[in-house]
C-alpha cells in the first residue's frame, strides 16, 4: 500500500427538505476560521492489518463518540485527495443527533515551535446539511461522494 489510506462513513437521511448528509468540520487551529473545504466525511487512517470497512466504522465511533448506524452500506468508492491520501467511503442511512456527538481529540504542538502541546477535537462541529450546501463546504475531492450518493438515492 503506498500513501496514506483513510476510510469513512457518510451518514444520510431523507427529510421533508430532501436528502441530507452528516458532515463534520475539522477541528484544530488550521481550520478554525475556514468553512469552505473544511468539512469532511467522518473518517480516519488505517493500515494493512485492518479492512477499510472496519476502519470506517471504528473511525466513525472514534470521531463522533457514537456507534455507526447499522443500515445497508452503499459503497461510494475511492477518491484521491490533493495531499495524496486515498479515501474510501460508504453511505449509511441514519438519523443521529449532532448534539449527542462527543468528539475524539488529537494533540499537537501549538502555537508552532512553542514547545507547548494542546488538545483539539477531531471534529469541532457536526451538522446535517443539504447535498447542495454540503457540496459548497466539503473537502473538494470528497464532493464526488455526494454525487455518488445522489445517484443511488431516490
Amino acid at each position: 500500500m503506498t500513501g496514506a489510506r483513510s476510510a469513512g462513513l457518510l451518514v444520510f437521511r431523507h427529510t421533508d427538505r430532501g436528502l441530507e448528509v452528516l458532515l463534520g468540520h475539522m477541528g484544530g487551529p488550521f481550520f478554525a476560521r475556514r468553512d469552505a473545504g473544511a468539512w469532511t466525511v467522518p473518517k480516519g487512517e488505517y493500515d494493512a492489518g485492518e479492512t477499510a470497512w472496519d476502519a470506517a466504522r471504528r473511525e466513525f465511533e472514534e470521531e463522533l463518540g457514537l456507534p455507526p448506524p447499522d443500515g445497508e452500506a452503499v459503497p461510494l468508492g475511492e477518491v484521491r485527495q490533493s495531499g495524496g491520501k486515498t479515501v474510501t467511503a460508504w453511505a449509511v442511512e441514519g438519523d443521529l443527533d449532532p448534539a449527542a456527538v462527543v468528539p475524539g481529540t488529537f494533540r499537537m504542538e501549538w502555537p508552532p515551535k512553542s514547545g507547548r502541546t494542546r488538545e483539539f477535537p477531531e471534529l469541532d462541529r457536526v451538522e446535517w446539511l443539504s447535498v447542495d450546501r454540503a457540496r459548497e463546504l466539503i473537502v473538494s475531492a470528497q464532493a464526488v461522494f455526494l454525487d455518488r450518493l445522489a445517484e443511488h438515492s431516490p
